[in-house]
């Protein structure tokens, strides 16, 4: 649906307002993000990606509404355990809770280009050669396995070579100035703590983001519905991550419905000149996993060591 090049402008053109009003107007003075106001700036953004949904069904018909739809929740499942390594970031390097939305912020603005061009050219690649399908379906399927095996490891940040990089060919300071990404010290032009933290963000979803655009286009080939279910999916990942960074942890079993996901939608795209799953059947199936695997984590947490021992 998005052959119009003025769609593709309107659309930008509206995020990039967003955007703006978000940071020049809400929040133009640097402040600790509060739960109240992270759920109802989660309200809003999933409210405007809803809003956005109805327009597609109301213009576009009711399959590329369902394809956006399931889209955004994959891309929003997929998004939480992103905000896990976040937040390990941002309590390895003490980031003051009233800078963590200014890094969200340059960090999504960053992963909003990065992923536009990943979906230009996987869009691109995929109408050159068909069977580069099957290799995503792969990535897919071997991701998703891999991630029901991965061990809850600590993430050491020193150990990326991102913060490697950065050491050796960045001049840097261990003090924070403020809100600020470089500064200057001892006469010297210097990046911030700040700065470094912002190239790991943009890192870390670059890495998933390897996971993400391959998983959407197992739901649709329409290079709009994959980059439009992804950008207001990020943009709503700044409040999410202030809701659910305290009680991500608590998702003990959303891992495993993660990596079904993942092998779901790999094993559709391998399949997809043999038998094509219908998308109300795939969202149904990515919403029952991704719930239940929420539900499965709150309701029935495994025992811990603790509790397993019995009382003297």
């Amino acid at each position: 649906m998005g052959d119009s090049i003025w769609l593709w402008v309107a659309f930008n053109a509206a995020v990039l307002a967003m955007l703006a009003l978000d940071l020049g107007v809400f929040h133009r003075k640097a402040h600790a993000v509060s739960l109240r106001e992270a759920a109802a700036w989660s309200a809003v953004w999933v409210t405007l990606a809803l809003c956005f949904n109805a327009g597609i069904w109301y213009f576009a018909g009711p399959q590329p509404a369902l394809e956006f739809l399931t889209g955004y929740l994959v891309e929003k499942s997929l998004a939480v355990d992103n905000i896990f390594v976040i937040a390990l970031i941002f309590s390895y390097f003490a980031v003051p809770a009233v800078y963590q939305h200014r890094i969200l912020f340059w960090g999504i603005l960053g992963a909003l280009v990065m992923r536009g061009a990943f979906i230009a050219a996987g869009a691109y690649v995929l109408h050159q050669w068909h069977w580069v399908i099957y290799v995503f379906g792969g990535i897919l399927l071997v991701t998703g396995v891999k991630m029901a095996l991965r061990k809850d490891e600590a993430i050491d940040p020193e150990h990326n070579p991102v913060v490697r990089l950065a050491r050796r060919w960045l001049p840097l300071t261990s003090r924070y100035d403020g809100q600020k990404f470089w500064t200057v010290e001892n006469g010297k032009r210097v990046a911030t703590p700040l700065f470094l933290v912002l190239l790991l963000v943009e890192f870390t979803d670059l890495v998933f983001a390897i996971d993400s655009i391959p998983a959407i286009f197992a739901i649709t080939s329409d290079p709009f519905l994959v980059y439009t279910s992804n950008v207001m999916a990020i943009l709503g990942l700044r409040s999410m991550y202030f809701l659910l960074a305290g009680v991500v942890h608590k998702f003990v079993y959303l891992k495993f419905g993660l990596s079904l996901v993942l092998v779901f939608v790999g094993a559709k795209m391998m399949l997809i000149d043999v038998f094509k799953v219908p998308t109300a059947v795939s969202l149904a199936v990515i919403a029952t996993v991704i719930g239940g695997s929420i539900a499965l984590s709150l309701l029935r947490p495994p025992r811990t060591a603790e509790a397993q021992t019995p009382s003297a």
